[in-house]
């Protein structure tokens, strides 16, 4: 998966990464899935040792165009976790409390605690994405922000919030295709907005923003990653790998077991034979 990985340290061109790239996996669909349903049996079993260390915490943050996966990757990748340990935070627009504070101070509150994985379902780049697409506040301010986001990750980080960033690349024809999936099925259409068709015509701007947001805030500590997502496949089978490494690097353990067991199974036994007697 390096090769999806934004070096902050190398030229990176949003333009030259191909939407429709499945690696060495070409042709190889269904070696592909078995692999993908491999790994969401290990991150299962990382996901309980990870709760029950209570030592790590991991952040992942999902940013794409509209209809780019986001909801799609979350429900396949972690279809076998236990929902105890994960949580997800969406951040749509600012509520007006919200807009009192500064525009850290909503995500500052949904990062992870330990044990936990958080996954956030769009996150602070709106404000670096959206707020710069529609000019929703001066240039001056929202140029800044990219470095202070970079020190709030680094915060994060420093504190023990392991962080992995996902963008999810979606072709514009492929785009098209979804919505057009979305409009013809009754089923979808729930997912549909009027705004999906005029945000369409921003996407020339919303990838040069997503260049810049990808070139100045992939960090040592937070790095991005961006995934080729025209094949949903694909895209789960290079995300999960990324985290299944990422927790393994962990070298977790669980809590050391109770001493003398056998004390608690007698006494347990006995209550059973007593129930019986009665």
């Amino acid at each position: 998966m390096q090769p999806y990985k934004v070096d902050p340290e190398k030229p990176f061109k949003l333009k030259k990464l191909d939407a429709n790239h499945v690696g060495d996996w070409e042709g190889k669909k269904k070696e592909g899935k078995q692999e993908f349903h491999e790994l969401q049996q290990e991150l299962a079993d990382l996901q309980q040792k990870l709760y029950a260390e209570h030592k790590h915490q991991l952040l992942i943050v999902l940013q794409a165009m509209d209809s780019g996966g986001k909801d799609g990757t979350i429900r396949a990748i972690f279809e076998e976790v236990n929902p105890q340990g994960v949580k997800v935070a969406s951040f749509k627009v600012p509520t007006a409390l919200e807009l009192d504070h500064d525009y850290l101070w909503r995500v500052h509150q949904k990062t992870p605690g330990k044990g936990e994985i958080v996954i956030f379902n769009r996150s602070h780049y709106e404000d670096v994405l959206v707020v710069r697409v529609h000019e929703l506040v001066p240039k001056k301010v929202w140029e800044k922000r990219y470095d202070q986001i970079n020190a709030f990750e680094k915060i994060l980080a420093e504190e023990g919030t392991t962080i992995l960033k996902f963008y999810l690349h979606i072709s514009k024809d492929e785009q098209k295709e979804r919505f057009m999936e979305r409009l013809t099925d009754p089923k979808k259409q729930w997912k549909f907005s009027e705004s999906d068709i005029d945000e369409r015509q921003y996407w020339d701007a919303y990838q040069a923003a997503f260049q810049d947001v990808l070139e100045k805030t992939s960090t040592p500590w937070a790095p991005w990653y961006a995934i080729p997502a025209n094949h949903n496949w694909y895209r789960n089978l290079c995300i999960s790998t990324i985290i299944v490494d990422t927790l393994r690097s962990f070298k977790m353990k669980y809590p050391d077991p109770i001493p003398d067991p056998d004390k608690y199974i007698r006494a347990l036994q006995n209550e059973s034979s007593k129930d019986g007697e009665n």
